[in-house]
């Protein structure tokens, strides 16, 4: 994860342990340059485009100097503030929730098969959560691919709570727990401490990242160490 003042972001890695590892470092990085370099008054969706280019780029890179990481990648769940705006970039299925006015919603779209096929009609949202193939992506940012990011505009309220998690949390929490949770829990601290207690006791054996900001207040960002 990469949190600032102005950006926040998740990127969750794929292709095992150690490859994912490396994945969602490339994509911190790419980041953490990204808001060093542009400037105030730059472009925000040049820059996070131009980003997630370099991310895509560096990972291409590394396959090629090593076959073994063939297949690696992440996902990348990013907003980028701007004055009174919120550009988002997004790929893959980690995700990005506004809480405003004790309502939740989900500003991204999971780039994933069951996605699609309820986009078809063909599948329900009550049977997502038990398909036997969930979890399988149709969009991430991986060496050798040409998948671009969703890219999004939202326009910021004070008192606005937004979370950026990856699906380690979201696959095993319904969204109404994390919509108590959310509005439950004043102190975002908490809010993460909580979201992810949720996750770990309901038997996620993934890895869960999870940032909360308030605008207007500190961000917490939080993980299970294992």
């Amino acid at each position: 994860m990469y949190v600032s003042p102005r950006l926040l972001a998740v990127a969750d890695g794929m292709g095992g342990h150690a490859h994912g590892e490396v994945a969602s470092a490339i994509a911190v990085a790419a980041l953490a340059e990204l808001d060093r370099d542009l400037p105030a008054d730059g472009d925000p969706r040049g820059g996070l485009l131009a980003a997630v280019a370099a991310i895509a780029g560096t990972l291409d890179e590394q396959v090629r100097q090593d076959e073994d990481f063939a297949g690696m990648g992440t996902t990348l769940t990013a907003l980028l503030r701007q004055g009174d705006r919120f550009i988002g970039a997004h790929i893959g299925d980690s995700r990005a929730y506004l809480l405003r006015s004790g309502t939740l919603r989900q500003l991204t779209t999971d780039h994933t098969w069951v996605r699609s096929l309820v986009a078809e009609g063909r599948l329900t949202e009550a049977q997502i959560a038990t398909h036997p193939r969930r979890s399988m992506l149709m969009r991430a940012l991986q060496g050798g691919g040409t998948a671009q990011p969703d890219i999004f505009e939202w326009r910021i309220r004070q008192g606005d709570r937004y979370l950026l998690c990856s699906d380690g949390l979201t696959d095993y929490v319904p969204t109404a727990a994390v919509h108590e949770v959310l509005r439950a829990e004043q102190d975002p601290e908490l809010a993460v401490r909580g979201l992810i207690d949720l996750a770990v006791g309901s038997g996620g054996q993934d890895n869960v990242t999870c940032v909360v900001a308030d605008v207007g207040r500190r961000v917490r960002r939080g993980w299970p160490r294992r």
